[in-house]
């Protein structure tokens, strides 16, 4: 199965072209919405689950890339926080997607569409020390012994 590239735009002087695998631009926007505030965690898909059961290493959780009539899109899932502001996040998503491919690649998408699968709490979690199932002190360990 042939990879899916892009060609980057370059000076016409320049003899030669410089091609971009869509995996690359998909970890670059995985990578930037998972720094916004307010982003739990990117989806992980069933595809990814079996690819890393067989040992592939998967970059680009949660970001789907595709060539469209309108450029170059992307899809990306995710979780958010409990307590954010969902079009806040969504917005900043959008924005920092698109100036993070920009940066690196020169290219422009058309489009960033933000899929909010859930929230998260942000309650922790309990943890019961099975050695401690009472949660006594040593002190009072002792003095019943």
């Amino acid at each position: 199965m042939a990879e899916e590239t892009i060609v980057l735009n370059h000076a016409s002087d320049i003899a030669g072209e410089t091609r971009i695998n869509t995996r690359v631009l998909e970890l670059i926007a995985a990578l930037a919405t998972s720094e916004v505030d307010g982003v739990a965690r990117l989806r992980e898909s069933l595809t990814n689950w079996a690819q890393e059961a067989l040992g592939r290493k998967v970059h680009g959780k949660g970001v789907e890339l595709k060539q469209t009539e309108h450029g170059l899109e992307a899809d990306v899932f995710v979780f958010i926080s409990y307590g954010v502001s969902v079009p806040k996040v969504a917005r900043k998503i959008q924005e920092h997607v698109t100036t993070q491919i920009a940066a690196m690649t020169e290219l422009n998408l058309a489009m960033v569409n933000v899929h909010v699968q859930g929230m998260v709490s942000n309650k922790p979690t309990l943890s019961v020390d099975p050695n401690n199932l009472f949660g006594e002190t040593t002190e009072q360990k002792g003095a019943e012994e």
